[in-house]
């Protein structure tokens, strides 16, 4: 606006005007500031329950993420929540997955749940002494993916290779019972190769010396452990199992492992749940009826007892032991003793 011929009076009264409109758009812009930053800090809960677990998808937008946020009640606003994101970091930095929210948060506390990923991981348990075919359907019953794809990365044995160089099928005996505690949507490869990087963590030092000193390789102390997972329950008499196996191995004695042949009939055919004579008389190297030492592999995934049993084995004589039907077992050290054991508890 030029001023030049305008009287110093009007002159100063336009300057004024202009600088009380600065003045009052400054003014304002500096109460949007505000009030948007007031919002921004505000905490807001608007589902009834104390949490609420929330989606969100790979490839979404943000204005896709801001109305999922609004419409479950995480945010106040999607439109402040966009512009907000806008402000403070690029969009693509918002991470998909499952977010746990617990009571009121604020934007700057959900955005920064986005922006670092601090997805909501989901706990699954698996027991001591299941096979890898029991451990893919208990992870997919859990919605952790699929059960094909969990055997498929089962048979990923370049994991155990500077562990078991004969390893040659699967990792059977190397996925570590154990809580474990995933985000939704991990493929299934990276849950197998955790638990087998669980397992690798567990095998101490002193375990491969002990190894050497039975003379066993890692591959043949897991399949011990595994068969006395499968025989017993019970803390205390895993070190007598173990005795026992111990002891028939140095005797050039079949170790007669009921579970060993259940696991043969598996590879073979469906199990009826019953052992029968045809069962015993399969001819595979898993069953200890008929082949002498140790099944060429693994029979389940053992967990930290039975491995330190199949390691430390109880310093007895025993030769034999049988069910006594209450979770427990009778052990003998000869023949006789142990046919009256049956006798008495299996007849």
């Amino acid at each position: 606006m030029a001023l030049r011929g305008v009287p110093v009076k009007e002159r100063v009264q336009s300057l004024k005007g202009l600088a009380l409109a600065a003045g009052l758009a400054t003014l304002a812009l500096a109460v949007l500031l505000l009030w948007f930053f007031v919002q921004t800090q505000r905490s807001y809960q608007g589902y009834p329950e104390p949490s609420r677990i929330v989606l969100i998808e790979r490839g979404w937008t943000l204005r896709q993420i801001a109305e999922t946020l609004g419409s479950q009640g995480i945010i106040r606003s999607s439109s402040i929540f966009q512009w907000y994101v806008r402000l403070a970091l690029e969009p693509s930095s918002l991470k998909a997955g499952e977010y746990l929210f617990e009571g009121p948060q604020t934007l700057s506390a959900v955005l920064e749940r986005l922006r670092s990923g601090q997805v909501h991981h989901h706990r699954v348990t698996i027991p001591e002494g299941l096979t890898l075919d029991e451990i893919a359907e208990r992870l997919a019953e859990n919605g952790f993916g699929d059960e094909e794809n969990f055997l498929q990365a089962m048979r990923g044995i370049d994991w155990v290779r500077d562990w078991d160089p004969v390893a040659d099928q699967n990792l059977e005996g190397y996925l570590f019972p154990e809580t474990y505690f995933f985000p939704r949507g991990v493929e299934e490869k990276e849950i197998i190769r955790s638990m087998v990087d669980y397992f690798k963590e567990t095998w101490t030092p002193e375990y491969s010396q002990r190894a050497e000193e039975l003379d066993l390789s890692i591959r043949e102390v897991v399949t011990l452990a595994s068969l006395i997972e499968k025989e017993t329950s019970l803390g205390r008499e895993r070190p007598l199992v173990s005795a026992v196996f111990h002891n028939r191995l140095r005797q050039n004695l079949k170790l007669a492992c009921d579970p060993t042949v259940i696991y043969a009939v598996k590879l073979a055919k469906k199990f009826d749940g019953v052992i029968n004579q045809s069962d015993l008389d399969l001819d595979s190297p898993y069953n200890t009826y008929l082949y002498p030492g140790l099944p060429p592999g693994p029979i389940a995934n053992p967990g930290l007892e039975s491995i330190e049993a199949a390691l430390y084995p109880a310093d007895v004589d025993y030769l034999y032991f049988v069910s006594t039907n209450d979770g427990a077992h009778f052990f003998s050290t000869n023949y006789r003793d142990h046919n009256r054991a049956v006798e008495k508890y299996q007849r």
